[in-house]
């Protein structure tokens, strides 16, 4: 059945493409989130280890609304490893780095969602896309606060 719902093909195409850069950076830094989760040691690890927990928690729950979106303008959402390293800015760490590092390489992460969902939101408002409008501002409000509170934990 056909789409109507005031966005043209053209621009559902161009939002959906957005949303899906937007959807790999989330999925490739909830993976790098629950990996440093596993692998966190030191002193703060107890609250690392809970902290990052919850942010990969977050992010599963994103993801879903990212891709579920994505499927409401009527596109075939990015499903695959090799597509999200294909369509991601966040690129994966090898070996186990510092806790330290880890909090780095996360608030990188979390900035780079951020201005990745910033580009995307001037496609979506300038087709007069507000829900995904509105699922962009929630996603850099969750990111930009996240990062806040991971440099936070840099002496």
């Amino acid at each position: 059945m056909k789409i109507n719902i005031g966005i043209e093909p053209k621009k559902r195409e161009e939002i959906a493409a957005g949303l899906s850069r937007v959807l790999a950076d989330t999925y490739t830094l909830y993976l790098k989130t629950q990996n440093f989760h596993w692998n966190v040691t030191g002193s703060n690890f107890s609250s690392l280890h809970l902290m990052f927990d919850a942010q990969y928690n977050e992010l599963a729950a994103a993801v879903d609304l990212i891709a579920e979106r994505i499927r409401a303008l009527g596109l075939p959402t990015p499903a695959t490893f090799n597509q999200f390293i294909a369509l991601s800015s966040i690129k994966e760490q090898d070996g186990v780095p510092s806790a330290e590092d880890m909090i780095r390489f996360l608030v990188e992460g979390h900035e780079t969602v951020t201005r990745t969902a910033r580009d995307v939101f001037s496609v979506a408002d300038h087709a007069n896309d507000q829900p995904t409008c509105d699922l962009l501002t929630q996603r850099m409000q969750t990111h930009e606060k996240t990062a806040w509170m991971l440099r936070s934990q840099i002496d």
